[in-house]
């Protein structure tokens, strides 16, 4: 499907890919920007646009993240714990080095919760090792 456009500067009528749908494109004759509709219906190019579908699901976002907030989550029974502290730390890169990747919420809550994890992990060690001296 593609979408008819027309130049508001030279007057020259061009199709649009219906992926181009909400973009800015050059006029191929005089440079001038065209701004292609957002034609309803069509879903958005990738779905990690979507804020909407980035709250339902897990659609752009690192993969570290994800694994950073199932571990954090986990991190409840402590063992996993320092796991999602290192799963967390380098979700919280991965974001930092890809801006286009989501998911610092669940990366920050994977560290969060793999530090409280980790450090009550500490406490249950010493705990057992003081008991056995």
């Amino acid at each position: 499907m593609s979408i008819d456009v027309v130049c508001p500067q030279c007057g020259k009528r061009l199709q649009a890919a219906d992926n181009w749908s909400g973009r800015e494109a050059p006029c191929p004759q005089c440079q001038g920007t065209i701004r292609i509709p957002v034609v309803a219906g069509l879903a958005p190019q990738n779905l990690g646009d979507d804020a909407a579908m980035r709250f339902i699901l897990p659609v752009g976002r690192s993969l570290w993240a994800i694994a950073a907030g199932y571990f954090g989550l986990f991190s409840f029974i402590v063992l996993p714990a320092p796991i999602a502290l290192i799963l967390g730390t380098i979700a919280m890169w991965d974001i930092k080095k890809h801006p286009e990747k989501h998911g610092m919420g669940r990366a920050i809550f994977g560290l969060v919760m793999g530090i409280l994890g980790t450090g009550l992990l500490a406490i249950f060690m010493i705990a057992g090792l003081s008991r056995a001296f």
